[in-house]
């Protein structure tokens, strides 16, 4: 029975408790190894690759889980067994917090689309530590998304990003910093340049201390919103080339409304999907220009076909990420994706 055929019985529960429901069966499928071959059974790809190297890291495929499915890292085992090359686990905060009041994730079928207004909702960073202690070396690549607490001021967001850093050196293969979520208050002040120097710099200095002391490089890289001017969108590039960065997400979600069918579509939060597409993929060309190619690019927003990545590929993506498109065509995507057989130039 594949995803389509049991979709509408998922599109009775809420968003959340669809989401909540998928994460506990991904655990179980993680925890129990007949269930965790059943799925590598059920979802093994033809094709096995491309491998690619990107910020010196060998990744078995292009493909990744984005930021903000997993929050706590309860269900990377299960992920893995679906096929992806990278699991980008988060957005994690130092202190647990509930994120905005409910609703705040709204399904707009109609446009193969999801609004939320999560807010960081998640455990506090020493849980999501415990539970992804034995994540590396499984033949997948780890990433950490990091975000300040709600209450901490933009001043001292430093010191919420340093505290994460430091915690997750050791249990992460990159990090990413996430100053582009729409959904707490402020956030996206954190993406002019001056801003940025004064949050990368420091965060910079550190992992490469920790670099040198253990041996061990762990790259970052910065997820921006779509939502910036070509200026504003420059100017945090080179921020972001300035202090080191060694790559950058594109994108979180927008603010923006583009021709939407749904009753749901003026909820407040951030846009993510099918609707993305077209804007994510011109995104990704102005940074590949603007940046000269000097940094890779991870391409996450629209994917909802096999030939929507390769889109990304072809746009100047080093890597992909899904996620909104899991939702609508369901965790096959990513061996559909793998047996496309994904090309770069």
């Amino acid at each position: 029975m594949n995803y389509q055929t049991f979709r509408p019985l998922i599109y009775k529960l809420t968003p959340e408790q669809a989401h909540h429901t998928t994460i506990w069966m991904l655990q179980l499928a993680g925890w129990f190894s007949p269930a965790t071959a059943l799925v590598r059974a059920m979802y093994r790809a033809k094709n096995k690759g491309p491998e690619v190297t990107c910020m010196g890291i060998k990744f078995p495929n292009p493909v990744g889980m984005a930021a903000g499915y997993d929050k706590d890292g309860l269900g990377w085992r299960g992920l893995a067994a679906l096929g992806f090359g990278h699991i980008e686990v988060g957005t994690v905060t130092p202190k647990a917090q509930p994120g905005n009041p409910k609703p705040r994730v709204f399904r707009l079928v109609e446009d193969e689309a999801v609004i939320n207004r999560m807010g960081f909702p998640n455990k506090g960073s020493d849980f999501l530590a415990k539970k992804i202690h034995h994540a590396r070396g499984n033949g997948f690549v780890v990433g950490v998304n990091i975000g300040k607490n709600k209450v901490t001021p933009n001043e001292s967001a430093i010191d919420d990003y340093l505290h994460l850093a430091r915690q997750f050196f050791p249990l992460a293969d990159y990090l990413a910093v996430n100053v582009s979520s729409p959904n707490t208050p402020g956030l996206r002040d954190l993406q002019t340049r001056k801003a940025l120097l004064e949050l990368l710099e420091p965060l910079n200095d550190e992992i490469t201390a920790a670099g040198h002391a253990t041996g061990r490089a762990v790259p970052i890289v910065v997820k921006l919103a779509p939502d910036m001017t070509d200026d504003e969108l420059e100017q945090a590039l080179d921020a972001i080339i300035t202090t080191g960065m060694d790559g950058v997400i594109i994108s979180n979600t927008t603010v923006k409304r583009p021709h939407l069918h749904s009753s749901l579509a003026q909820e407040v939060g951030g846009l993510s999907g099918k609707p993305l597409q077209a804007m994510n993929n011109d995104l990704i060309r102005k940074v590949v220009t603007m940046t000269g190619g000097e940094i890779p690019v991870i391409a996450s927003g629209g994917i909802i076909t096999p030939q929507d990545a390769q889109e990304k590929i072809d746009a100047g993506a080093a890597l992909v990420q899904v996620y909104t498109g899991l939702i609508y065509t369901g965790p096959e995507l990513v061996r559909d994706i793998l047996n496309f057989g994904l090309k770069y130039k």
